[in-house]
């Protein structure tokens, strides 16, 4: 347990019929009762419950604390969001990744709010966690602390700071995600940090961008032209273009869906040789699209013959993609 002591228990509501017949299990001296009776106390659904949620996340048992923490992603409540804030310290990892999962699920931010406090941790499990919860709430309050996180000796810390700043579109956090994004020594927070670079379209967001296109990381590559291709920022395509003899078809879908985006005519033999006649089904069907987009008639023998492909999807979407040209030329 964490290092707080059991709370007391809540004033019984005498009115409370439900709750006055699962009492006797709620404190029962058997941890397995009072879990079982905490499922039904919770499966109620009656909102007045919620303190007693809070209470048993002090429970001496770790199953039942495990059990409040994961009920209480239901409810929005001050004292449950706080209570949820302190359980991340627990002493038992699956109570903290409980909490952690439940905070989440925030959706008000006046509970966001109540979690600020908790950056200041120097638990790094208990930032990152906040700065999870934060993330989609879009707090202004949170940029700032988020900015300072970017700093963290921690990588799961850099890492869910970079989605605060990302989701809050920080202009002044712009220069530091770039830097992550390139040269930071975790993949997944280079990945993250370039995915976050998507809503700004400036030098040094191309430049990191083109950059994360070499990165040794498979899926850093992969989060790079899918923000390339969302930004549709043109002078990336040659960048794109070359990603196409990718090792890792994955790269090479999220580049073809980017240079359909892009509309981008020099791609159209690299589609057609690295992607239209790849073995694998998902990437061809990704090339018969991204040929369909960028409308240019060279395409349209290749895409006669991928309309004989083996695969169904593949089929039907050359035969869109040849409508789609023809249209688009008459």
């Amino acid at each position: 347990m964490s290092d707080l002591t059991r709370l007391p228990q809540p004033i019984l509501n005498l009115d409370d019929e439900n709750l006055q017949a699962l009492m006797p299990r709620l404190s029962h001296d058997d941890a397995t009762i009072r879990l079982l009776a905490l499922i039904e106390l919770a499966e109620l659904e009656d909102e007045s419950h919620v303190q007693w949620l809070v209470w048993a996340l002090s429970d001496v048992s770790a199953d039942v604390r495990r059990e409040a923490a994961a009920r209480l992603a239901y409810w929005e409540q001050a004292g449950g969001a706080i209570a949820l804030a302190g359980a991340l310290s627990d002493s038992d990892p699956e109570v903290r990744e409980a909490a952690a999962h439940s905070l989440a699920e925030l959706k008000s931010a006046d509970s966001g709010r109540l979690l600020l406090p908790w950056l200041d941790s120097t638990d790094s499990f208990v930032q990152a966690s906040v700065l999870r919860a934060l993330r989609e709430l879009r707090l202004p309050e949170s940029e700032v602390p988020a900015r300072q996180a970017l700093q963290a000796e921690a990588s799961s810390v850099r890492m869910e700071a970079v989605g605060v700043l990302g989701w809050l579109r920080s202009e002044p956090a712009l220069p530091a995600i770039a830097r992550l994004a390139v040269h930071d020594e975790s993949a997944e927070v280079r990945k993250a940090a370039v995915g976050a670079l998507g809503y700004a379209t400036s030098p040094e967001v191309l430049d990191a961008l083109s950059s994360a296109m070499g990165d040794l990381d498979w899926q850093v590559r992969e989060e790079a032209a899918s923000t390339l291709g969302k930004l549709k920022l043109l002078p990336a395509a040659d960048v794109l273009i070359g990603s196409l003899s990718d090792e890792y078809w994955q790269v090479r879908q999220k580049a073809a869906r980017a240079l359909g985006r892009l509309r981008q005519r020099s791609a159209v033999g690299p589609l057609i040789e690295q992607a239209l006649a790849h073995e694998v089904a998902n990437l061809r069907k990704e090339a018969a699209i991204a040929l369909g987009e960028i409308g240019d008639r060279a395409a349209l023998p290749a895409l006669v013959h991928a309309a004989q492909d083996a695969d169904p999807d593949v089929r039907k979407l050359s035969r869109l993609a040849i409508t789609q040209i023809q249209h688009e030329r008459a």
